[in-house]
């Protein structure tokens, strides 16, 4: 008689989250990725084509940085909220139940539409009624429109997806981050920032491509997507920074303000400088590149320490 050996009972699941809890996260998530925009007062900032005069302290409230000067920060309070809802839902989705990440990613999107419409509403009012007005406007409305779509997707990416298409939500949510911490560093209207901040600003544009590097590293490289995932996030280590170099340059400029045509293509031609100099595009793609390399030599070993066997 052959004696079996007992095998042990799997760990009982979890006991699920209610699904209300997940919109809350959603609602928590959005939350914290405005607060760069929040700790401003919410002050509408002064607008080139405000139909009356009217002083700074005087300017309406709105849950949004619409103004052509912030639109990195636009760009960053909206996607990072995203991000950090995927990574919430990621972390909690063995508690969430089913369709519990559509429930996160409904408390996100409740709250960036809302802060999209009214600061739409507010700023139409506003401005004088004429095209630039309009054609202004309208721009403003299409870039946080992209911004919410694209976070969308990083969410969904960071929430869902494998390791692979996680690295890619991952190294979304990292370039968002850079404006973002800008933003709460120095906050939109608190003038000129001491010696200090600026050097603090200065290093805080190493964080995304380091997050990037660590990224690669946690999904490591071991199947054809993953190796896409991180080539893809190098890829986006370049063509970010770059972009927001043009957009922060045209957005900028009162001159061209009146001539959208000139604009889009003066922000064509920084985009192209930046992307094309090696002094500005080589740094940041070299220190992602080295974070990951370190990272994929030194994470196996941590897991052998620690007892892991790195599967």
């Amino acid at each position: 008689m052959t004696a079996t050996t007992p095998t042990a009972d799997p760990p009982p699941r979890p006991r699920p989250l209610p699904a209300w809890l997940g919109v809350l996260v959603g609602i928590a998530a959005a939350g914290v990725g405005l607060l760069p925009w929040l700790v401003t007062g919410l002050r509408l900032p002064l607008q080139n084509l405000w139909a009356v005069e009217t002083r700074p302290e005087d300017m309406p409230r709105v849950l949004l940085p619409f103004n052509q000067y912030l639109l990195v920060l636009l760009i960053g309070v909206l996607v990072t909220g995203s991000v950090l809802a995927g990574l919430a839902a990621r972390v909690l989705r063995e508690r969430l139940p089913r369709g519990g990440v559509l429930a996160v990613a409904a408390g996100l999107l409740l709250v960036q539409l809302v802060a999209v419409v009214q600061t739409t509403a507010v700023v139409h009012a506003g401005l004088t009624e004429r095209l630039a007005a309009t054609l202004y406007l309208l721009a403003l409305v299409g870039v946080a429109g992209l911004s919410v779509l694209v976070g969308a997707v990083a969410l969904a990416l960071v929430a869902t997806a494998p390791p692979g298409g996680a690295v890619v939500g991952l190294c979304v949510g990292a370039l968002a981050l850079g404006p973002w911490l800008s933003g709460l560093v120095v906050p939109s209207g608190s003038g000129y920032p001491s010696p200090g901040v600026l050097a603090l600003l200065t290093a805080l544009r190493w964080v995304p491509p380091v997050l990037v590097g660590l990224a690669v590293a946690w999904a490591g490289l071991r199947t054809p997507g993953r190796v896409a995932a991180a080539v893809v996030g190098l890829l986006l280590v370049w063509v970010v920074p770059a972009l927001t170099t043009g957009l922060v340059n045209a957005g900028g400029s009162r001159a061209l303000a009146r001539d959208p045509a000139e604009l889009v293509a003066y922000a064509a031609e920084v985009f192209r400088a930046a992307l094309t100099t090696p002094a500005l595009a080589l740094p940041p793609i070299a220190v992602a590149v080295l974070v990951a390399v370190v990272g994929l030599v030194v994470g196996p070993v941590l897991r052998r320490r620690g007892g892991g066997d790195g599967a």
